[in-house]
């Protein structure tokens, strides 16, 4: 799985508004000055998860971005879906065909169901994974994920 910047930073944006108490606003320059990332690039990254109707604004001299919903509502499937794309079984199959127009493999092949299963997997993992359990200190997370996962095994 390729994860953009897009996607990574606005994890990053929203892990911000999610340290915040519920409906207290976060400004763009501020999330962006923690983050290390321009205000613009935030205010962008902001309009497109409030267009999924992740966040919403508040103008005015207090204004700023808030989650429409608790951390614990929100999962990683619908901040990746918004923010960008798991690639799909599909796009994989069409996108690396070699020279030809399609992949010769396209009536019988045993790569397809690996891709698929992958796929299936990772967009479960991450509609079942909130960004309130992002919020945890990283061996809190660590342990979580392996309990979940298994130990990963270093080769």
């Amino acid at each position: 799985m390729k994860i953009t910047a897009q996607e990574e930073y606005g994890l990053r944006c929203l892990l911000q508004l999610a340290r915040v108490p519920q409906h207290q606003v976060v400004s763009v320059k501020e999330i962006a000055a923690r983050e290390g990332l321009s205000s613009a690039y935030v205010e962008k990254l902001l309009r497109i998860l409030s267009k999924a109707g992740l966040v919403h604004s508040l103008r005015g001299l207090r204004g700023g971005y808030a989650l429409n919903r608790p951390a614990t509502a929100i999962t990683l499937g619908e901040i990746v879906r918004a923010l960008g794309t798991v690639e799909t079984t599909d796009h994989i199959c069409t996108s690396f065909t070699g020279n030809r127009d399609a992949c010769i493999h396209l009536s019988n092949c045993g790569i397809r169901s690996i891709w698929s299963g992958l796929t299936t997997y990772i967009q479960g993992f991450l509609d079942q994974t909130t960004l309130a359990s992002l919020l945890e200190p990283e061996y809190t997370v660590s342990e979580r994920l392996a309990q979940r996962i298994g130990p990963l095994e270093k080769r």
